[in-house]
């Protein structure tokens, strides 16, 4: 032995086929000719530095959350804790998250049985799927997704079937869902506030697709990680809605609503059977993580100023949200306004414009602006929204006005490319 470690596909290191990688980065349309490649958000990061492009890619504040939440988790790094949290999260920020989803949004929850914190919505998800989603099953969601919804069905070894929503309003046609459905079907995840068209779900959208779910044994995920960043209408969390009570779980997060994304603090709620079922999942995902970061949140989601902070952030980002949407105007573009979340999306095609993956190559290197192709969270194999670009609004007006000014600059150039 000469003490060297194989490479994966290599004679000395046999990889199937259907290797459970393989299969995740390939659903995430990771997987190119030779192996894994960098995400899309990692490659137009790349060239945003490269190019000194303002950066709409990448959907994260500029700016850190509100002061008195970053002095309460530096207070706790210093005190403690810094040891393992509880495996269902610091029983304080349960707690809190129970009262805050029952202040905010009607729903009564033991905070002992019925809520669990994870790393980030995204392990929320992954616990989920890999709790009750079997080999050859089904999970059924609209397109576009959040791509973690993809990588996940497929490392779980199920059949992702996915719901085209469409311009203007993006929802989700419920006959279209109960067609996607079949006796294989185990979940259906739902997404809203929805990522990256912005669409929130009204209630009756939410009745239909709940009584569609009871009548044919399928489970609901309802990732609602921009539940406070709604403009227009009103946020429902899912689990308000009669008959969800035993059949959904929800998984919302702190990142998005306190703009500290990097501390991956989220939580999952629902019925404690399916939440228990979730906790056997997670206990060998991460465990537990950030216990300090936990705390803070634990102590700052009941103030006032949290309600405060989240009432200024939303009124901060419907004006940047204008202001970007007032910029592609100028430019001659037509996007949708997004009723929620952190992002506008626009289609190219005015522009001559098939490709949007191309498209946002070249507006990151001719016109310094980079953007995400909405093509990226869909399926790899289809071409459903090819041409319509995705640009973040969670940024600083200046961001936000340099950003628009070098388009507008660049448009006649774009346009005849």
């Amino acid at each position: 032995m000469d003490g060297t470690q194989p490479t994966p596909g290599s004679a000395r290191h046999d990889v199937d086929v259907d290797a459970p990688w393989r299969r995740t980065a390939a659903a995430a349309g990771l997987l190119g000719d030779t192996g894994p490649v960098p995400t899309v958000f990692e490659t137009m990061t790349g060239l945003a530095v490269e190019h000194g492009a303002v950066n709409l890619g990448q959907g994260f504040p500029d700016a850190d959350g509100p002061d008195a939440l970053l002095r309460l988790a530096a207070d706790a790094v210093l005190a403690g804790p810094n040891q393992y949290a509880p495996g269902t999260g610091d029983p304080v920020l349960r707690q809190a998250v129970a009262e805050h989803r029952r202040r905010h949004w009607g729903v009564t929850e033991d905070p002992a049985t019925q809520a669990m914190i994870t790393t980030g919505a995204t392990e929320g998800i992954a616990a989920t799927v890999l709790a009750f989603v079997r080999p050859g099953d089904e999970v059924v969601t609209v397109e576009p997704f959040y791509d973690s919804h993809a990588a996940t069905i497929a490392l779980a070894g199920a059949r992702h079937v996915s719901v085209p929503v469409e311009a203007p309003d993006f929802l989700p046609d419920p006959a279209r869902v109960a067609d996607a459905i079949t006796d294989r079907t185990r979940l259906l995840i739902v997404n809203t506030p929805h990522n990256p068209t912005g669409a929130v779900y009204p209630r009756e959208l939410l009745e239909e697709l709940v009584a569609l779910c009871r009548s044919r044994g399928v489970l609901i995920l309802s990732d609602e990680v921009y539940d406070h960043l709604v403009y227009e209408g009103e946020h429902v969390s899912l689990r308000s809605v009669a008959g969800a009570e035993d059949i959904a779980l929800t998984v919302s997060s702190a990142g998005k609503a306190f703009a500290v994304t990097g501390w991956k603090v989220g939580w999952l709620t629902g019925p404690a059977e399916l939440v228990g079922a979730a906790r056997a999942v997670k206990q060998f995902l991460t465990y537990s993580s950030g216990p300090a970061f936990q705390r803070a949140l634990g102590a700052y989601l009941p103030t006032d100023d949290a309600e405060r902070h989240l009432a200024g952030q939303r009124e901060r980002y419907r004006d940047a949200r204008d202001r970007l949407v007032a910029g592609l105007r100028e430019a001659g573009l037509d996007p949708v306004v997004p009723a929620a979340g952190y992002f506008v999306v626009v289609d190219l095609a005015p522009w001559g414009v098939t490709d949007a993956a191309e498209a946002a190559v070249r507006w990151t290197r001719d016109a310094g602006v980079t953007g995400i192709p909405v093509g990226a969270l869909c399926r790899p194999d289809g071409g459903h929204l090819r041409s319509w670009l995705r640009l973040a609004f969670c940024k600083s007006p200046d961001a936000i006005d340099e950003a628009m000014r070098r388009l507008a600059e660049a448009a006649p150039r774009l346009r005849a490319a």
